[in-house]
């Protein structure tokens, strides 16, 4: 089969397509033909070492996974003796940030991994960018005990995990308000997004509204400048470390003074969230925005793209034809 291989950190010059041998199922797993797969934030993270703190799970001066993607729809083409969830011809879609490999025509999984059905509705293209940027919204949503009819500011709200907050927390019953660029304001008032401030036109920071949760799905703010925004016990989360990594020590401080606090949340995802998310596709309430889609062979292209850090919601690779 064909996968994308690193064997070193760096830029995408250092992906490199190979023929290796396909993977074989064990007892308790099922072999996938992969059809899509995305290049996601964690993704370039992982390609790159940086944040170096990112090597405590990827290999501390090599990759231990050389295999890169983690977010992937496909179908079951075989299976071990002992699965009893899935059978050959099963269309299926998943997350695997434990070894990785989606970046392949094929990839063994756990029956009992974080792989579900795909939705009825949709194509695997669209639903293989559905449990990345969803699991860590979904996370940092659960983490922050968004409750219906609360007031919740989405910093960031074009990228995966930014598009996929808007539409969870209106799930949830959330009052949403969403920063996002010029370029993405229709974009993200369709998202159903209840107010949405254009950041070229005015700082978020200086609006006058409180809010009991604002969630920075891009990093670009920090605790203290979104202090004054919070209701008496307002959460903040940041989906990066913050200036001088400040966010995790933070997250150990001020939930100790029992008002306004910062949660540093450990992203983690299990069946049980895969199945909740094909749940909500297929009712139409989560939608991945896909903003390119590339070849298995661009797939150092989209890299790059990805790295720029410009991309809207998803980008897309077709690993193979439906």
């Amino acid at each position: 089969m064909k996968a994308s291989i690193y064997t070193n950190y760096g830029q995408p010059e250092v992906l490199q397509l190979k023929e290796i041998a396909t993977p074989v199922p064990k007892d308790n797993e099922v072999l996938i033909k992969i059809y899509a797969a995305t290049v996601n934030r964690t993704d370039s993270g992982f390609l790159t070492g940086k944040p170096y703190i990112a090597r405590l799970f990827s290999g501390i001066l090599k990759p231990r996974n050389q295999i890169t993607g983690n977010e992937f729809a496909g179908m079951v083409t075989e299976t071990g003796k002992n699965v009893t969830a899935f059978k050959p011809g099963d269309k299926v879609f998943g997350y695997n940030d434990v070894t990785f490999g989606t970046h392949a025509e094929y990839i063994c999984m756990k029956e009992d991994a974080p792989i579900a059905l795909m939705p009825s509705n949709i194509s695997y293209e669209e639903a293989a960018p559905l449990t990345e940027g969803a699991h860590y919204a979904l996370c940092d949503l659960r983490a922050a005990k968004i409750k219906s009819g609360q007031q919740i500011l989405i910093n960031g709200a074009t990228g995966a995990i930014g598009s996929a907050a808007v539409q969870l927390a209106k799930y949830f019953g959330a009052t949403v308000t969403a920063v996002c660029d010029t370029d993405h304001v229709d974009l993200i008032q369709s998202l159903s997004a209840d107010m949405v401030i254009d950041y070229k036109k005015g700082d978020f920071t200086q609006l006058k509204q409180s809010f009991d949760f604002i969630f920075d799905a891009v990093g670009k703010s920090t605790f203290g400048k979104c202090k004054p925004l919070l209701t008496k016990k307002g959460i903040y989360i940041s989906t990066e470390l913050g200036p001088m990594s400040q966010n995790p020590f933070l997250a150990l401080i001020t939930p100790l003074f029992g008002g306004k606090k910062l949660l540093f949340p450990i992203p983690t995802i299990s069946q049980a969230d895969v199945v909740f998310l094909k749940e909500l596709a297929e009712a139409g309430h989560l939608k991945p925005v896909i903003d390119r889609t590339y070849t298995f062979n661009e797939i150092a292209d989209a890299y790059r793209y990805v790295l720029t850090g410009q991309k809207t919601g998803n980008v897309v690779i077709r690993i193979a034809q439906d």
